[in-house]
This record gives C-alpha cells, structure tokens and sequence, in this order.
C-alpha cells in the first residue's frame, strides 16, 4: 500500500519544478503516508485529483475522453485518495458513477481497500443501497471462506474511530454473506467483529442463527447462541424451546436435554412448552419412565400438564403396547377436566385397531362422536383399515358413506384399505369395483393398490387377469419389484404354466429387476412338480452362474422332486438328506451317487 501511494505522490506531482516538489520526491522514498501529509501541508490541491475531479464535474465531455491519457497510469491508491480528500467537493452520486465507471474500464481493477473506501464515503452520505451494491459485488467475486481477508480489508480503510456508519457496512457484509449461502463465513466475521470492538446487530444475529437451523447445523447453531448470549444479548425462552425442538426432531434427546438444562444458568425459567417438547423427545425414544418423571416435575414446578402433555404420553404409551396405560392416562385428563382433542383420540383407536381390537376402536369413536369432537380423514381411514384388516368390510363400507356424509373425501388410503380387505376376503368382484370408483374419481393407483389386487387376483386362481393387471401396472409408469412379479410367476406355476413363468423372469431382467432366490424357488417347484428333473438342476447352475445363492428351501425342493421321480428305494435316503444339504457340492454327490445306483439296478 506505502509503495502504490508512493508512486502516487510521485506521478501526481512531475509537472511541477518547485522547492516542494523537490522536497516531496526525496520524502516519498521513505514514506508515502508521511510524504502525502507533507504535501497537503504545503498545497491543497493534487494536479492529477484535480484533472480528475474536473473530468468527473464536467458532463459536457466523455471520460473516456478527457481522462484518455490518465487511464493506464491509474492505480486504486489514487482512486482512494480521490474518495478521502475530494478537494472539489464531488457529490457522493458523482463518485459512486465514476466508481463504477472506472470498474468497466480494463486492465483498470479496484482492490478491496478502494471498494471500502467507497462503500464507506456512501454509507457517511446515507446512500445505503448503493454501498450495499458494491457489498455484494465484493462477497460474489471472493466467495466461500473469504471473511477474514475482507474483514481486515474494511478494518484498513475504516479509520481509528468506530462511527455508526461503519457499524452498517459491517452489519450489511453480514447480511451479504448470508444472502449468497455462506453462512459460516457469516459467523466467522461476527466473531471477528466481536474481537475488534464492533457492534454487530441483533437482527444480524438472528438470521444467521436462523440459517444454522435451517441446513440443520443444530448443533452450530446451539454453540452460536451461547456465543450471542456471551455477547450481552438477553437470552429468550423461545429461542431455548426452538432448539429444543429441533434437536428432539432430529432424534438428538439427549443434546435437547443439554439445552434445557443450560437454561436456568442464564436465568432462563422453562416453560410448559419446554418440558413438553423434552418429555415428547423422550416417549418418541420410547423412554416413558423418562416421560412421566418428567411430568411430576412439571407440577413440582408450579405448572399445569395440558393436553399436548397427555397426547405424547399417550403416543408413546400406545406405541409400546401399553394400552391399558395409556385409557388410564385418557381418564385422568378426562377428571381434571381437560377435553381430549381429535389427535388423541385418533392415536388411541389406532393403538386398538394395531392390537386387532377393533371393537373397543368403535367403542372409542362412539365416545369420539357423543364428546362432539370431530373425527378426520385420519381417525376415519384408520378405522376403516382396522375394519378390512379383520374381515368385516360391510362395517367398512358402512363407515365410509357415514364420512361422506360428514363432508370428508374418500382418498387413496380409505380405497386401498377396503380394496385390500376386498382380496383377502376373496370378494374380487368389489375390489374391482372399488378399483373403478377409484379411477371414475381420479384418485391415483399406487404400487400398494395394484400389488393388493394382483395378490387378490393369484390368491383367486386368476392369473390371466393378475397378469393383466400387472401390464397395466407397468403401463401406468410404476415400477414392479421382485415381489409383485414373484407372486404372478407362482400363480402360473401352481397351474402347470411354467413356461410363462420363465417367460416373466425374462422380462423382469430385462426391466432391470433382479429376481431372488424365492422367484427361482417359485419357478423350481414348478419344474419338480411337473418331474423336469433335468430341467431343475439347469435352473440350480443358472442361478449360482447369477450369483444367486441357493438357500435350504431350493435344495430342499429338489430332493423332494429326485423322491417323487426316483427310484422308490432310494426314498428314505433322500428323504432324510432334507434340511442337511446346504450346499452345491453335497447335493451333487448325493443325486449321483443315487442316480447311479438307479441304473445300475436296473
């Protein structure tokens, strides 16, 4: 920096032959600051700032033209220089336009010293916009991991006195940080600012803690608060029970339990929402022993457990099986006169309906309806799937016009729900009813509806149709899985049709789906039933040839398949080989060594 204000005093002054002058060139060898007060000691006006504040003041000519023969010598010291002294006295929107002019103008290129300068002549002048402008120009072309350079270029051009406009520049380089994603190069600064005295605002603060949260840097943004806390700010309850909650979505109990551990250290009360969102954490993990100590500290300390309280104890509870526990729990809120919402009524149904309980489910719905607590598409499609799950669709189909009637909307799941139950109660002329219902009424077929009617469909002997089905599956753009195609290639085998079957493991190859040791299974069965022998050991090399690993079921299959077909005697030798092969080999010797004593008999 000395050596370009050097030069500049150097190349401003050559025209003169004056005592100053000579004086100047011997002191600017030593020290350009110095030679630069010096200077303005002797004459206040610089010829070359002069020429260019003229040119600048002057809108009748072209820069490009009066500044023609000033351009290549141009340095961002003297830029600098014109900013700080301003001895015409240009108006800062004058500046600012020969600033960026000067930008477009190569191999001219200002430095970070230079921006500042400026941004902080256009913050003094109250031309926020402007200086935030040049801010981001700044954080774009240096980027990522950049804030130390450019706190210590601002540090340089701001001066010995901490005035209120560079607290802006440094609170909008925050900002500017933040807005481009580089919210640790944000934070990097803010502790910069902090070890040199400068304020930093609130709102800077909470933006940044505000970004953590959201890359989900939870525990960044946990040790950011604790430093803003070190910084004077006030702590808020609120800021506690947001990090407290989040950790507790992230699975992290046991970080959110720190948090809330470190609020009485800061003179921070926990509130109800606190100890709710602790103990939620805990019944999630599924430590209920946990959650209810909890919930004997919460009145240990003056506060009263409401109905979010309950309903997570009740969740938890109904998760583990605790259902007894959980109706014990119902009835004491009940008694202290709190109304159970509709989220906790829908969570005991479904514990009941999960434990196949499905009368006290209704039971509880009827308990639901005379409380006058409204049920949602939630409550209703979790007792319709309780329903189809036990057989008794009539019910299900009962309780699906009375959620018509209340204004609710059959979706996907009540469909699939009653069309799965349909299937399995070998009714196939209603599923595909409902399947239609659901087409007329545009709800979307998912892999779950079809895969249901397909297994409705092999279950029933009607493997044309599932294979039909299947098609259109496919058709539709959803992707089958080993599974779906397995359950189809079995229903063909069980009816003798093991070509087809072969014939749709070809075709799940070829749309990239890797079949597994039950398809080959499937298909092996099939080719032992019908004595093809010869044609199952083909598939046995093919599959090792694969690298699918035979397991006991595939040996198992055929050495029952060598009984039915071999020699009568050999039986009981085979017989009790069953569940003892486990391997290529020891199945090989086996089937050779009797099959050579087959035709050696004979």
């Amino acid at each position: 920096m000395q050596s370009q204000d050097s030069t500049f005093v150097y190349t401003s002054m050559r025209s003169f032959r004056t005592p100053q002058l000579q004086f100047l060139r011997r002191v600017s060898s030593i020290s350009a600051p110095f030679a630069t007060r010096c200077y303005s000691s002797f004459n206040n006006t610089d010829p070359l700032l002069t020429t260019l504040s003229e040119a600048i003041a002057n809108n009748s000519i072209p820069l490009e033209t009066s500044i023609r023969t000033l351009l290549p010598s141009l340095k961002p010291s003297h830029i600098i220089h014109l900013i700080t002294t301003n001895p015409h006295s240009l108006s800062p929107h004058a500046l600012f336009s020969f600033f960026q002019w000067l930008s477009t103008r190569p191999p001219f290129r200002h430095t970070l010293q230079s921006y500042f300068t400026m941004i902080t002549h256009l913050s003094a002048h109250h031309m926020y916009p402007q200086a935030q402008s040049l801010l981001h120009i700044i954080v774009s072309q240096k980027g990522k991991h950049s804030a130390t350079s450019v706190f210590q270029a601002f540090v340089q051009t701001q001066g010995t006195q901490h005035e209120s406009h560079h607290d802006f520049v440094l609170n909008s380089l925050i900002n500017c940080y933040v807005d481009n994603g580089f919210v640790s190069d944000a934070v990097q600064l803010i502790r910069l600012a902090k070890e040199k005295n400068f304020r930093v605002c609130f709102e800077c603060y909470d933006r940044v803690f505000e970004c953590l949260l959201k890359s989900n840097n939870n525990v960044g943004a946990w040790g950011f608060y604790l430093e803003v806390l070190g910084c004077g700010y006030s702590p808020n309850v609120y800021v506690f029970n947001k990090l407290m909650h989040r950790f507790v979505k992230e699975g992290m109990v046991y970080d959110a339990n720190k948090v809330f551990d470190e609020m009485p250290k800061w003179g921070v009360r926990p509130s109800l929402v606190s100890f709710n969102t602790l103990l939620n954490g805990y019944c999630k993990l599924g430590k209920l022993s946990e959650g209810f100590r909890l919930k004997k500290v919460i009145v240990e300390n003056g506060l009263v457990p409401d109905v979010f309280t309950y309903s997570v104890m009740i969740n938890g509870l109904c998760k583990g099986g605790k259902l007894g526990d959980a109706h014990q729990l119902f009835d004491e809120m009940c008694k202290r006169g709190l109304n159970p919402n509709d989220v906790i009524f829908t969570t005991l149904i479904n514990g009941l309906c999960r434990n196949a309980k499905v009368d006290l489910a209704m039971q509880m719905y009827g308990k639901m309806v005379v409380r006058g607590v409204k049920a949602d598409l939630i409550t209703f499609n979790t007792l319709i799937n309780g329903l189809c799950k036990s057989g008794r669709i009539t019910e299900a189909r009962y309780l699906i016009d009375e959620m018509t009637r209340v204004g609710l909307k059959a979706d996907k799941v009540t469909y699939t729900s009653l069309l799965d139950g349909c299937c399995k109660e070998g009714n196939l002329d209603m599923a595909l009813g409902v399947k239609e219902k659901m087409v007329n009424e545009g709800v979307e077929l998912d892999n779950v509806t079809f895969t249901a009617l397909i297994s409705g469909l092999c279950r029933e002997g009607l493997v044309i149709e599932a294979e039909k089905t299947l098609r259109e599956m496919r058709k539709s753009g959803l992707k089958t899985d080993a599974a779906t195609y397995t359950m189809v290639i079995d229903g063909f085998c069980k009816k003798g049709d093991v070509k087809t079957g072969f014939h749709l493991l070809k075709e799940m190859r070829r749309d990239g789906v890797i079949p597994g040791v039950i398809t080959y299974n499937v298909l092996m069965i099939g080719l032992c039933k019908l004595g093809q022998l010869k044609n199952a050991n083909k598939l046995l090399r093919s599959m090792l040839d694969l690298g699918v690993l035979p397991d006991d079921i595939t040996y198992n299959i055929l050495l029952d398949g060598h009984c039915k077909y071999g020699d009568p005697e050999l039986f009981e030798k085979l017989s009790s080989e069953k569940g003892l092969i486990s391997d290529y080999a020891s199945y090989i010797s086996l089937v050779e060594v009797s099959t050579k004593h087959y035709y050696y008999k004979r």
